[in-house]
């Protein structure tokens, strides 16, 4: 079973985390009255990005290249530590919650780097949104994972998150469901997803994270797109492993359930996309902080039960 489980979490992430944009270009598309791309679409995308060169401005440094680079190396990194549901990760420890907050950050802080090497203004401005918006939403991921390990008393997140079934949520449902709200919101803001970002757009005043990868191509380009699809898995795992407490100690049952669950949040980013619009800028960090502090009301209550 161990070996089936070391297998399972990073091969699934690996090969479904471009379907999820798929899911969520298919539901915006129906809702708006066509039959959109086909699923494997963000593959054929992939693919061709990978069989092109990549072009390099005599103003940017190695930096430049690194940004794609480190960005995918971090979330490959994060996949084999966030764990799929009841199905632990290959890599557990105490403390890894710090590890995979850490590696988050460090990949957005090696996108930034290449954004500003650029010497663009508009990238710039990107980059400028990009950190403003992380100082806010670090903290609210890194307590809503703190609330999670203080709720289950376990030190590592394969534990915690293989503590959390129903009759927890029956115990600790108001902790939870405070927890299961914050990671709604970091999986907005963290995935540059409406109301705060629309990855669709093609106004530089407006965008966040596009912005910052306007001038990579290529092999560059395709290394963002699967370590933005990666990020996109990866979060919602840590939503879905949380609202879905599917426990069966078969780490199939309990895998392919996860994998419905993430099915099913990309449908709802979807449908949220359709119906919303995008919030005026210097709203987005009341957004933000509001699900900060419904993680620090769930941690405090995780800690006092």
């Amino acid at each position: 079973m161990a070996l089936i489980s070391s297998i399972l979490v990073p091969a699934s992430g690996l090969v479904l985390a471009p379907l999820l944009v798929a899911v969520i270009n298919r539901v915006k598309a129906r809702i708006a009255g066509r039959q959109g791309p086909p699923l494997v679409q963000p593959y054929r995308d992939l693919a061709k990005l990978l069989g092109k060169g990549a072009v390099y401005s005599t103003t940017t440094t190695w930096l430049f290249r690194a940004g794609p680079v480190v960005s995918l190396a971090t979330a490959l990194a994060a996949l084999l530590i966030v764990p799929l549901g009841g199905v632990a990760a290959p890599v557990h420890f105490t403390g890894d919650l710090v590890a995979v907050a850490g590696l988050f950050g460090l990949g957005r802080f090696l996108t930034v780097v290449a954004a500003l090497d650029t010497g663009s203004p508009f990238e710039g401005m990107g980059a400028s949104r990009e950190v403003t918006f992380a100082a806010l939403v670090e903290p609210a991921l890194f307590l809503a994972l703190a609330s999670i390990v203080a709720t289950t008393r376990m030190g590592s997140l394969s534990s915690a998150y293989g503590a959390v079934d129903a009759a927890l949520w029956s115990a600790a449902a108001p902790t939870l469901g405070l927890v299961a709200a914050t990671l709604l919101v970091v999986y907005l803001v963290e995935n540059s997803r409406i109301p705060v970002d629309d990855p669709t757009t093609h106004l530089e005043l407006t965008m966040i994270h596009e912005v910052m990868v306007l001038d990579h191509s290529g092999v560059d380009l395709a290394f963002i797109e699967y370590g933005a699809a990666l990020k996109l898995w990866l979060l919602g795992m840590l939503l879905v492993g949380l609202v879905v407490p599917v426990r069966t100690a078969n780490p199939w049952l309990d895998g392919a359930a996860v994998i419905a669950g993430l099915a099913g949040l990309a449908m709802v980013v979807g449908l949220i996309e359709s119906t919303m619009a995008r919030l005026r800028m210097n709203n987005v960090p009341a957004l933000i902080v509001g699900g900060g502090v419904l993680a620090a009301v769930a941690f405090v209550v995780g800690l006092n039960p």
